[in-house]
């Protein structure tokens, strides 16, 4: 018997869709990079032009990539951790879609956009990273469970650790810098290590098959009018429905069941 907590949930058909369309434009995407690669060696003819959409397709792909990875949890209990994936991945492209299409100046000053686009792009890897892990959420083994949650911690701890430098142009750190990247290596190799040993752990324990409950069988005794009454007058009398009542009596007249 195959174990349900094995078994994977049915996909919306909306679900299979963006899923669908998210391949597609990965391929897509992938292609074209390479089309435009190509045609640039063969003609020599490499400008500005060429170089913002060979960015742009690029960033698509790995967008979409992102996106297979939250898309791989929003049918699930965990949803909600999908759907964030989502939006930040979405705000992420449109930052890189800004700094690869503005025209710079020697006024352009994008300090801001680059900024903000470090911190949304490691949200964004580190979200797809523990949505890959979530699939692994419904496990009820206590080695995977307290694992997984465990190295969902450590991604967070790794996230928060590279995004305030950055948000800080490096001062959080400060005089302990030396302190502060010691602390992020330990945690980061708690995370790789969880991340590899959670999901191979995971083939060998197994969750236990529930027992096999037998289903009730459904039956009708059709009862001689004098009998009905006499039921019902009984039932009455004890002031519980007749059907309950009834069900009463063939259990206590039954014999046990034998070995």
């Amino acid at each position: 018997m195959t174990d349900p907590t094995l078994a994977p949930p049915a996909v919306p058909s909306s679900l299979r869709g963006a899923r669908r369309i998210a391949i597609i434009v990965t391929i897509a995407s992938l292609v074209i990079t390479a089309a435009i690669g190509i045609i640039a060696l063969l003609s020599g003819d490499f400008g500005d032009t060429q170089w913002r959409i060979l960015a742009t397709t690029s960033l698509v792909a790995g967008s979409s990539i992102l996106l297979l990875c939250h898309l791989a949890v929003v049918g699930r209990a965990v949803r909600v951790v999908g759907f964030t994936g989502i939006t930040i991945t979405a705000i992420t492209l449109a930052l890189a879609l800004i700094l690869i299409w503005t025209p710079y100046t020697g006024n352009t000053d994008l300090t801001g956009v680059w900024r903000w686009l470090g911190v949304t792009w490691v949200i964004a890897v580190s979200l797809a990273h523990a949505n890959l892990l979530l699939l692994l959420s419904t496990r009820r083994r206590a080695p995977i469970r307290w694992g997984l949650w465990l190295t969902l911690v450590a991604i967070a701890i790794v996230a928060a650790m590279i995004v305030l430098p950055i948000l800080t142009d490096g001062d959080v750190p400060g005089e302990q810098g030396e302190t502060y990247w010691r602390v992020f290596g330990v945690v980061a190799i708690l995370d790789v290590l969880g991340t590899i040993a959670i999901p191979v752990l995971s083939l060998f324990l197994r969750d236990e098959q529930p027992e096999p409950q037998p289903e009730p069988v459904g039956m009708s005794i059709e009862l001689s009018p004098e009998l009905a009454a006499r039921l019902i007058l009984a039932s009455g009398y004890r002031r519980i429905h007749p059907e309950i009542y009834g069900r009463q009596l063939i259990e206590q007249g039954l014999p046990p069941i034998e070995e």
